[in-house]
C-alpha cells in the first residue's frame, strides 16, 4: 500500500466518509454493460442456483434452478443463460474499421466490444469455471447440450482470461472499480463486501459512511457464495420442489409440470429474487458513481487493445474450423500469455500514473518521479553516444524541485506533459536535477521546433515508462523439446496434441459439473 492510498484509509476512518483514491476512472465503462450476479449453491462444486442478468436496471432477468444438484436442470439453466448472453456478446462484431500494420496484414477491428460487470472477484471466477464445464461439451449424442452452451462456455473462458490481463475492461468486478476510485476506513477484506463498501462510497442522506456500513453488514451477500443464514432458509424450500416431483413420478404422471411442483419452484425463485435483487441495485448505483468520473487520457488506448481481442476472437468463432481453448494452454502459448501480461502490466503502471495526479504522488514520494521547475535550458548542446561518431542534439535541462528522486546517472525518464520528452538523468542533488534530452525532438541536425522545453515550464519526470515491446520470437512446438509438447508426432498421427482442445469425455453422464 503506497503512502497516499494510506493516507486515504486514515481520513476515511477518521472522518467516516470514503475518500478519493483517484482523481479520474482507469478503466472504460461501457454506455451499456452487461450485469451479470451469479449465485452458487454452498456446498457443492460449482453449482449454480442463479443469476440475475440483464443490461437494463428496470428489467432483471432471474434464472433460477430449483435443484442445482440436477445436471440436466444445470444444463438447461446455461443453455437460459447464453440466451440472455449471446446476443449481446456477438452483437458488436458487425461494425468494424479496417486497421493497418506495420509489417503485418491489414485486420477489421470492431468498433466497440462487450462489457460484463460482476459484484466480486468471486463473479470473475465463476465464469472462469462456468467456461471450463461447458465449452466442450457434445451437441449430440447420449448426453448432449443445447449448442448455445459450449458457445457459452468458450465465450465465459475468453471473458475469464482478458480479465487476467492487466488494464483490460470486458469483465470487470465492481468492487475491485470501486475501491481503485475510493479509500474506505475498512480493511481490504472489507472492502470484498458490495454492500459496505458502498455504504461507505454513498451513504444514505444524513448517514455517515462508517454507519451505514455497519448497518449493511449481515444483509444478503454479492455471492457467487450464499449466506449461510440464506442457505437454511432455502433447503426446506429445495426439499419440498424435490418431495413434489417425487409425488409427481409416483402418480406416474403426463410428465407436465404439476401445480404443487410449480409453487414449489416458485417459492424458490422468490426467495432467490428477494435474495438477488439488492446486489442488482448496488451494481446500478456503481456503475452511476463511477460514470461520473471523467476517464483517464490512456483509458481509450487500453480498450482498443479489448476491442482488437475480441474482433479475433469473434472472427475465431466463425471459422468453421475453430476449436474450444485447450484446458491446459501449451508451454508455447502458455509464455506468451505470461509474457503478455507482463507487457500489459507495466503499460497499465505507467500510464495510469500519468493519467492521474494523484497515483503520481504517490510515485514522487516513492522517489520514482519528480516535478519541478526548468531554470536552465542549453537547447544548442551536441553530444556524441557511446559507439557513434556524430554528434546528436542532446539539450542540457536543470530542473529545481521540492521533491527527492531516487535517480542514479544514467536513469532514462519520461515527461508526463510531453508524452513524446525523453531524458536521461546526469547528475542529482537535493532540490536540483540535470537531465539531457535525447527523445521527442525529430530525426534532425536540430530539434525540432517546440521539442525542447522553455525555462519556466513545470514539468513532471517519471522512470515509469510504457514502452512499445515487440513479443519475441516463440519456437514452433515440434522446435521444443519433448517437456514443451516436442518432439514432432510421428507421421500420420493427429497433429495439435500441445495447442489442440482436451478430447471430449466419454463419461459426461458421470463426470462433475467443474
Amino acid at each position: 500500500m503506497s503512502t497516499i492510498a494510506a493516507l486515504g484509509r486514515l481520513r476515511a476512518a477518521a472522518t467516516g466518509y470514503a475518500q478519493p483514491a483517484a482523481t479520474v476512472r482507469h478503466r472504460h465503462l461501457s454506455a451499456r454493460p452487461v450485469v451479470l450476479v451469479p449465485y452458487v449453491l454452498a456446498g457443492e462444486a460449482f453449482a449454480p442456483l442463479a443469476a440475475l442478468v440483464g443490461t437494463d436496471r428496470r428489467r432483471p432477468h432471474l434464472l433460477a434452478v430449483p435443484q442445482p444438484r440436477d445436471r440436466d436442470r444445470r444444463f438447461a439453466h446455461a443453455a437460459e443463460l447464453a440466451g440472455q448472453l449471446l446476443p449481446h456478446l456477438g452483437a458488436f462484431a458487425a461494425e468494424t474499421e479496417t486497421i493497418e500494420r506495420r509489417g503485418d496484414d491489414p485486420y477489421e477491428r470492431s468498433l466497440d466490444a462487450p462489457q460484463v460487470l460482476v459484484p466480486t472477484a468471486g463473479g470473475i471466477e465463476y465464469l472462469r469455471l462456468l467456461g471450463r464445464s461447458t465449452r466442450f461439451r457434445r451437441t449430440d449424442g447420449e448426453f448432449a447440450v443445447p449448442a448455445e452452451v459450449p458457445l457459452l462456455g468458450r465465450w465465459s473462458t475468453w471473458l475469464a482470461d482478458r480479465a487476467s490481463v492487466p488494464g483490460s475492461s470486458v469483465l470487470l468486478a465492481m468492487t475491485d472499480l470501486l475501491t481503485q476510485a475510493w479509500a474506505t476506513g475498512q480493511s481490504a477484506m472489507e472492502d470484498g463486501d458490495l454492500a459496505s463498501l458502498l455504504a461507505w462510497i454513498d451513504p444514505p442522506a444524513g448517514r455517515r459512511g462508517d454507519e451505514a456500513a455497519r448497518e449493511a453488514e449481515g444483509g444478503p451477500t454479492a455471492g457467487p457464495a450464499t449466506d449461510p443464514a440464506f442457505d437454511e432458509r432455502l433447503v426446506p424450500l429445495i426439499a419440498a420442489f424435490d418431495e413434489a416431483v417425487a409425488a409427481e413420478r409416483e402418480a406416474d404422471g403426463d410428465g407436465a409440470v404439476s401445480e404443487r411442483e410449480r409453487r414449489a419452484e416458485q417459492a424458490i425463485r422468490d426467495a432467490l429474487a428477494a435474495e438477488l435483487m439488492p446486489t442488482w441495485d448496488r451494481m446500478w448505483r456503481g456503475v452511476d458513481l463511477l460514470a461520473a468520473l471523467p476517464a483517464g487520457a490512456s483509458v481509450a488506448g487500453r480498450w482498443e487493445a479489448d476491442r482488437a481481442s475480441y474482433s479475433f476472437f469473434a472472427a475465431d468463432l466463425a471459422d468453421p474450423e475453430s476449436r474450444p481453448q485447450p484446458r491446459v494452454p501449451g508451454a508455447i502459448s502458455a509464455a506468451a500469455q505470461l509474457a503478455g501480461r507482463e507487457r500489459a502490466q507495466a503499460r497499465l503502471d505507467a500510464e495510469q500514473v500519468r493519467d492521474d495526479p494523484l497515483l503520481m504522488a504517490a510515485v514522487r514520494l516513492a522517489g520514482e518521479a519528480f516535478r519541478g521547475e526548468l531554470i536552465a535550458v542549453d537547447a544548442e548542446r551536441m553530444a556524441t553516444e557511446p559507439g557513434k561518431k556524430t554528434a546528436r542534439p542532446r539539450p542540457l535541462l536543470v530542473f529545481r524541485t521540492e521533491d527527492e528522486p531516487l535517480f542514479g546517472p544514467g536513469t532514462e525518464l519520461a515527461c508526463v506533459e510531453r508524452p513524446d520528452a525523453k531524458a536521461r538523468v546526469l547528475a542529482g542533488e537535493p532540490g536540483r536535477m540535470e537531465l539531457e534530452l535525447f527523445g521527442g525532438m525529430g530525426g534532425g541536425k536540430a530539434p525540432k521546433p517546440g521539442s525542447v522545453p522553455e525555462r519556466g515550464e513545470v514539468l513532471c519526470w517519471t522512470s515509469l515508462i510504457a514502452e512499445f515491446r515487440r513479443s519475441p520470437d516463440w519456437p514452433a512446438v515440434e522446435d521444443t523439446p519433448w517437456t514443451h509438447g516436442g518432439p514432432p508426432p510421428e507421421p500420420g498421427t493427429e497433429p495439435g496434441a500441445q495447442t489442440g482442445p482436451d478430447p471430449e469425455p466419454d463419461d459426461d453422464a458421470l463426470e462433475e459439473w467443474s
